[in-house]
């Protein structure tokens, strides 16, 4: 009975519910999706303030928005996880704009596991490549690189660090 009264409020009125802790697993996940579905035809203040406070799921799904203000907003909402943003970064219809706002993210570009995906990432700007491969173990940027999508000049020109840096 409360699924189908939820989906006729207000978008930030399934913000609360969703975020409301005595709300039913089931009723949030469907809430939240219902909100993701209405993303499209909202407008970009209250997709902004959505980045800023709706759970980490309506913030992964703002990730891939064209304005970087939102993307940047998602970026630092509270209810981010590392693995929703792992998963935004793997997919291949990633914008430049938002590899580019990660790569410079004193929060998220800090990780290791962020810092891999990036790394295999093709449009990660060169500058930041080197200062990721810079910072991991060699091993770990070898196995990063196999079967990169990078192209192969760049593959090799961190080959040639990693060797540089072994001697």
């Amino acid at each position: 009975m409360s699924l189908p009264a939820a989906r006729r409020l207000y978008t930030f009125e399934l913000m609360q519910i969703s975020l409301d802790p005595a709300a039913a697993a089931d009723l949030k996940i469907a809430l939240e999706d219902t909100l993701i579905t209405r993303l499209e035809t909202i407008s970009s203040g209250e997709r902004l303030t959505l980045a800023r406070r709706a759970s980490g799921q309506v913030a992964a799904a703002l990730l891939a928005d064209a304005d970087p203000r939102i993307v940047a907003a998602a970026l630092s909402n509270p209810f981010m996880t590392e693995g929703l943003l792992l998963q935004a970064l793997a997919k291949d219809d990633v914008s430049d704009a938002f590899v580019s706002l990660v790569c410079h993210d004193p929060k998220w570009s800090a990780r290791r596991d962020v810092r891999i995906i990036l790394l295999r990432n093709p449009k990660t700007p060169l500058a930041r490549l080197l200062a990721f491969a810079q910072s991991l173990p060699a091993a770990t940027v070898r196995h990063a690189l196999q079967n990169s999508p990078l192209p192969h000049a760049t593959v090799a020109y961190l080959h040639a660090e990693l060797e540089r840096r072994s001697r």
